[in-house]
């Protein structure tokens, strides 16, 4: 039997017309921004009239620690949005939207996969409706107005060897880390050092995904700290007069972008936060439009549960007032293999132990979601390798940690494949059982509310810092940042910060490198171990196999 690729069954999709799926949730065709027959932005009027309806119950989709077996996160996503609409409840996804750094690197796109996708796919995993072309722009602008002011007398007196603000492109291109610009003569302005980070790790983006409206961005993009003097007093966006300029490139983007899945339900597909250096989550307004418009919504957070859970409680739900009733936690029989010492080349063959072993990296993540308050349950995400003996060793584990696991087929079957698993969500979200609390409050110091999160998320014994981080911890308190919630930056394959220790670790060391203030996006970004904000391209990149066939169509894309 041949197995269908993700873009043939995107390509094959009956999709409809998108004012008829915005129809479906009360969506009329004149608050419409339409991108063609099957995308469209909600504008900002329509979603303004909708203040004052009741919520929703919102739904985390979250995943144990990503290996190279894969999870399938954002195809559950969608999955289970498909099922609770197929079981006759009113539901909508909101997803966060591609990066094309992934989509021609290693990883692929993020619309989902199989049977559950959203689409057009081709669109929304390449320029969509140009909304990170839009945050690129309006980062860049601002680097250009950074050095136009040296160029033209600095009457700021900013201190051109503490430039914060890098400059971005969504790309993979590690020949951009580290530059210096502005060669070639006195008419080219004043040389520095200087760098290119992905677009999705860019302060814009994570700003235009925690912002509630126009007034709201342009008052964040003001705060955003680009650099400091001599004497170390802070510069900020709006001194270099930036923050009007840059709310006019992205006032368009800020509208939440409206697709269908492959069962013409609808999806909130909007912003796209670097899930390391960032919090990892789709936008705020997207989010809290769907939860006035459904009965539930269904949302996810990047990486495993201990980067993208974390963040999306301790920052995004803090920020935004956000409760959430349930959370899903996705986990497959190959990655607790993996977790459980299997080697990738080795998942084919049943492995009991294995399974057993690698589920306490799931029982670990069962037992930090219930710190916030929020019931967990498990959906398993089958693969066709699975043997029965392994899936019930994952069943076993989940009822030891007094849940449930579900096995999903949604890839295979769409939202029939996870009919089961919304039923029991649906009994979870009304049984009232949530009781959402943050880790830690706003008054806690920076310093505690790291070693919270790692002792408490990771089971680190303790963090380490060196005397610059110390005293950093400190200078940031001093100006008035000590309330804001921290972004650990950390690797997503681990709860420690090696790589390349799976499972459940316990008593690590967590070293903080380096701290980052975000001022305009309100947090704090901890950077523990070696993280990257440019990844570079693979040595074989999926860019190879990305082309058009004869009959002009995509094809290569996943």
């Amino acid at each position: 039997m041949t197995v269908k690729t993700d873009i043939e069954i995107a390509r094959e999709a009956s999709m409809k017309p998108i004012s008829e799926v915005a129809a479906k949730v009360g969506i009329p065709s004149d608050a419409l921004l339409q991108y063609g027959p099957t995308k469209a932005k909600v504008t900002a009027d329509f979603i303004d009239s909708l203040k004052n309806r009741p919520d929703g119950k919102l739904i985390l989709v979250t995943a144990i620690n990503p290996t190279p077996a894969g999870e399938g996160k954002t195809t559950t996503t969608v999955g289970l949005g498909d099922g609770l609409n197929r079981i006759g409840k009113k539901a909508i996804m909101a997803l966060r939207e591609p990066s094309l750094g992934p989509c021609f690197g290693v990883k692929g796109g993020a619309a989902g996969g199989g049977y559950a996708q959203v689409v057009p796919m081709e669109d929304i995993n390449l320029h969509f409706t140009g909304d990170f072309h839009a945050i690129t722009s309006a980062h860049n602008l601002l680097s250009a107005l950074i050095d136009n002011h040296i160029y033209w007398g600095n009457s700021l007196g900013i201190d051109s060897r503490r430039v914060e603000w890098r400059r971005v492109l969504d790309m993979n291109d590690r020949a951009l880390r580290s530059i210096v610009n502005s060669l070639g003569g006195v008419s080219n302005g004043f040389p520095r050092e200087d760098g290119f980070d992905i677009t999705v790790a860019s302060e814009v983006m994570a700003i235009l995904c925690l912002s509630k409206d126009l007034k709201d961005l342009e008052n964040r993009l003001g705060n955003i700290i680009i650099a400091y003097t001599r004497d170390k007093k802070p510069v900020r966006a709006r001194d270099v007069k930036a923050d009007g300029a840059m709310t006019v490139l992205l006032k368009d983007a800020l509208m939440p972008n409206l697709v269908q899945t492959l069962e013409n339900n609808p999806v909130f597909i909007h912003g796209g936060p670097f899930a390391n250096i960032a919090h990892g989550c789709n936008s705020v307004l997207a989010t809290q439009t769907a939860l006035k418009l459904a009965d539930y919504v269904v949302t996810e957070a990047g990486f495993g549960a201990d980067l993208g859970a974390e963040k999306f409680f301790d920052i995004k739900c803090r920020k935004a007032g956000l409760a959430p009733s349930a959370t899903v936690i996705v986990a497959t029989v190959r990655a607790l293999k993996m977790h459980g010492g299997v080697k990738k080349e080795d998942l084919k063959g049943e492995n009991v132990a294995a399974v057993a072993k690698g589920c306490d990296n799931l029982k670990r993540h069962i037992e930090n979601v219930a710190k916030f308050g929020v019931p967990a349950v498990v959906a398993v995400n089958r693969f066709i390798t699975d043997t029965e003996a392994e899936i019930q060793e994952v069943m076993k584990a989940a009822e030891s940690m007094g849940t449930k696991a579900f096995l999903c087929t949604h890839w295979a079957d769409g939202g029939k494949g996870t009919e089961a698993l919304a039923q029991h969500v649906v009994g979870v979200c009304e049984s009232g059982k949530a009781n959402f609390k943050t880790l830690y409050p706003d008054e806690m110091p920076l310093r505690d509310k790291v070693k919270t999160i790692a002792t408490e998320i990771y089971r680190a014994a303790d963090i380490s810092c060196d005397g610059s981080v110390e005293t950093r911890f400190k200078e940031l308190e001093a100006m008035g940042f000590g309330h804001l919630p921290v972004c650990m930056a950390k690797t997503q394959y681990s709860f420690s910060t090696d790589a390349n220790k799976r499972g459940a670790p316990t008593g690590h060391i967590v070293p903080v490198r380096e701290l980052r203030l975000s001022a305009g996006a309100e947090f704090i970004v901890v950077v523990t171990g070696d993280i990257m904000t440019m990844p570079g391209l693979p040595k074989v990149p999926s860019a190879d196999t990305i082309r058009l066939n004869d009959q002009g169509q995509i094809e290569g894309l996943f």
